[in-house]
């Protein structure tokens, strides 16, 4: 009888052992922040000091790691699929299609950002006394070049390297990812022999960095938690609550633009927008945390392609959509441009907000590798238009909360268009995208699918 009991308990699938998953630990690294910054924000004399010796570097090194890497990956990735795709029309094709995509969805953010701005006015009746200035003059100088240089052929003249090894060290991803498409499709007309090699050269180099990120990314819950903690430690949650409308208002446009607008778009490409975001949801969480987009890239690149996006599409989409699909960005251009006209009682017409549309569109493309860019672009709109730019030093102690909110939103865009320009060009690879989702499920819950499939089998 014992005999027959411990064969069917062998027999029995056996319980996995349990183990933490990537969103989970990064969520724990948030949590513990939060709660680290709450407490030195409450004990200034030990916060300084703490911030500058042991959080920020603590931070700024996951930061480097991933800047590390992002190059490497979005060349060598780019180049490989390129190569593959078979032809310059296909891929001029396929560029074509994505700009005009980017274009129609960033234009649209703006206009939501705008229409939230006049519908609920988070600028109006703020008492200016109230508020905290912060200095921006680091900023106001990068926006006066902004200003001046955002015609299209100083854009054009912006995006070509003049030495490429130059802009691979600053990790100016435009200039690299025109190296890279010129370079892939110089590289399709090279013999065979002599391409096929450069072309195994650079796909082991790009598996090789995909491990290096693996590597990197167990270290993400620590520089979470330590970015998001220097930012409670340094401004508390008592900053918030004179700007809690306007913090409001661009939070409820993001959640309505990624429900709305790219969730309708991905259903009228047969996809599902929550699907989606469960999919990347470790790269919502460190983008959320970290307000960096470039810190997930490497990640978005092959889950999109693991969900059926063809590499020679996502390896070229998604770093494009680093600079032209900034959907979050460009909400807060048009809610933070009419905050600060408001905040002043400056009455902006259709028409002024109509050329303010225009401007947005064009500098929104214009200063992406500058750090804090999506500040220096709202200055440089706030000058174009006439506005104060000192209203912007009342928002700049509480931009970072907002960074994190119009981060995480840039990263589902950017999710979303390679699926969308797959779809639209006919290669979305639909087994693929679910067999993907079916390990995923498989990952999340491993002992319903062990014990649904050792019942299948007894049956």
């Amino acid at each position: 009888m014992r005999a027959v009991v411990n064969q069917h308990l062998d027999a029995a699938p056996k319980r996995p052992a349990v183990r933490i998953g990537l969103a989970f630990q990064i969520a724990l690294g948030l949590a513990t922040g939060i709660l680290i910054g709450f407490l030195l924000n409450h004990f200034p004399a030990a916060r300084a000091d703490i911030v500058a010796n042991y959080l920020q570097p603590a931070g700024d090194l996951f930061i480097k790691l991933i800047k590390m890497i992002v190059v490497p990956i979005v060349f060598t990735s780019m180049v490989v699929g390129i190569a593959g795709v078979g032809d310059g029309k296909t891929l001029g094709r396929i560029g074509f299609k994505t700009l005009i995509y980017f274009e129609v969805v960033t234009t649209i953010a703006i206009m939501i950002g705008l229409a939230f701005g006049n519908l609920l006015q988070p600028g109006a009746g703020t008492d200016i006394s109230q508020l905290g200035r912060v200095d921006i003059s680091t900023f106001q100088n990068a926006s006066q070049s902004v200003s001046t240089h955002h015609g299209f052929m100083q854009l054009v003249l912006g995006i070509v390297p003049d030495n490429i090894f130059a802009s691979m060290a600053r990790g100016d991803l435009l200039p690299v990812i025109v190296f890279s498409v010129l370079f892939g499709l110089g590289l399709q007309t090279v013999s065979p022999e002599l391409r096929q090699p450069v072309l195994a050269t650079l796909r082991g180099v790009s598996d090789a960095m995909f491990k290096v990120t693996n590597m990197v990314m167990r270290y993400a819950p620590v520089g979470v938690a330590a970015l998001i903690a220097v930012t409670v430690a340094n401004f508390g949650f008592s900053s918030l609550l004179p700007l809690l409308k306007l913090v409001a208002v661009t939070y409820s446009a993001i959640l309505i633009f990624a429900v709305g607008v790219l969730g309708i778009t991905a259903k009228l490409f047969g996809f599902n927008i929550f699907t989606l975001s469960r999919i990347i949801k470790d790269e919502l969480v460190i983008a959320f945390s970290t307000c960096s987009s470039a810190t997930v890239l490497p990640q978005l690149m092959r889950k999109m392609e693991d969900y059926g996006a063809p590499k020679a599409i996502t390896t070229f989409v998604v770093p494009t959509g680093y600079t032209f699909n900034l959907d979050g960005a460009s909400i807060y251009l048009g809610v933070g441009t009419l905050f600060v006209a408001q905040l002043y009682g400056i009455q902006l017409g259709l028409q002024e907000q109509v050329v303010l549309t225009l401007t947005m569109v064009v500098t929104s493309k214009g200063a992406a590798g500058v750090p804090g860019f999506m500040f220096v672009i709202l200055l440089a709109t706030l000058a174009s238009a006439g506005l104060p730019l000192e209203g912007l030093a009342f928002i700049a102690g509480i931009d970072r909360i907002m960074d994190m909110g119009r981060t995480a939103l840039n990263v589902i865009g950017n999710a979303l268009a390679p699926l969308v320009i797959a779809k639209w060009e006919g290669q979305y690879d639909a087994a693929k995208g679910r067999a993907y989702l079916a390990s995923l499920n498989a990952k999340e819950d491993p002992l319903n699918t062990r014990e649904e499939m050792a019942l299948v089998h007894t049956e």
